[in-house]
């Protein structure tokens, strides 16, 4: 008799993981009937088409398929950073300490949304998910439910800002990822041009870089030429990503001085490593890093 059970909603089934982990579990929005040969078949394969969770009692991750995880969460602390590059985007903050409206393209397993919700109780927060399936998991993520303040819609994360511009946006946060690496809607110069019109006239962007560089390579080099080259280009060595900061200030000239000093206050109040954060960036602008990862990029 094969192992089975429900999480939490009733569409939700737990099998014994058919991965390497030891004493994991999958997590899928299949029936309790659903064949099992069948169903580990497409997971290995690549051809299952939905998101999934594989589970180890201490750590629940958000896949779309084998090659890529796509959010980390400890079970214990729901509401932690658990992947190096959310923490690095989180960066915003050492240039935007009270944003008033966050927009979030990509919920993934919300760990951004959930940081920014507990942390920053003065933000209106719009989170933009084209995938049903990912929404459905949302419970299972501790990701708050709606609220005066916090959203989840359902849409297209592109068209979203470019329909944004009466309502300007402060931090845009752009980690929308499918399958095989960014997503095809912000992969683009449209989406930059319209994230920039978007912002407010001191917004930021930021925006994870991964999987599959051929779609963003000539991205980073779009970004440098819209935002006037107020950008920053900064490795995440831990998790092979990139996150790419756009400021829309104009004569945009951090003090690095006093964003170092804020970094200790950010670090006290957040419990992230903000002074490691701005050191990294404070060293990506001084060497020049965009154009040194631009021609390991480019191979």
């Amino acid at each position: 008799m094969r192992e089975t059970n429900f999480i939490s909603e009733p569409e939700l089934l737990s099998v014994p993981s058919p991965f390497i982990l030891e004493s994991s579990r999958l997590c899928v929005l299949e029936s309790l009937d659903t064949p099992l040969d069948s169903l580990y078949a497409r997971l290995l394969d690549g051809t299952y088409e939905k998101p999934y969770i594989i589970e180890d009692g201490r750590l629940r991750y958000l896949h779309f398929g084998v090659r890529y995880v796509q959010s980390a969460m400890r079970i214990d602390r729901p509401d932690v950073l658990k992947l190096r590059y959310t923490q690095k985007m989180m960066s915003f903050l050492l240039f935007k300490k009270t944003p008033g409206r966050i927009a979030m393209l990509g919920l993934g397993g919300g760990s951004l949304a959930k940081f920014c919700y507990r942390c920053l109780p003065d933000a209106d927060i719009t989170v933009i998910e084209i995938d049903p399936h990912v929404i459905a998991l949302r419970r299972h993520f501790a990701i708050p439910e709606d609220d005066v303040r916090f959203r989840v819609v359902r849409g297209d994360a592109a068209e979203y800002v470019a329909s944004a511009v009466d309502e300007p946006i402060d931090v845009l946060l752009a980690d929308a990822f499918d399958e095989h690496g960014l997503a095809h809607s912000l992969a683009s110069r449209s989406f930059l041009q319209h994230a920039y019109a978007a912002l407010e006239e001191t917004g930021i962007l930021v925006m994870n870089l991964a999987g599959d560089q051929s779609r963003y390579v000539e991205l980073i080099e779009a970004a440098r030429d819209i935002f006037d080259r107020q950008t920053l280009l900064v490795p995440v060595k831990d998790d092979e990503n990139y996150v790419l900061f756009g400021f829309k200030q104009r004569h945009f000239d951090p003090d690095w001085h006093q964003l170092r000093l804020r970094a200790k206050e950010l670090k006290a109040s957040f419990e992230l490593d903000f002074p490691a954060f701005v050191q990294m960036m404070e060293r990506t602008e001084r060497i020049d890093t965009m154009n040194k990862i631009m021609k390991v990029l480019a191979g």
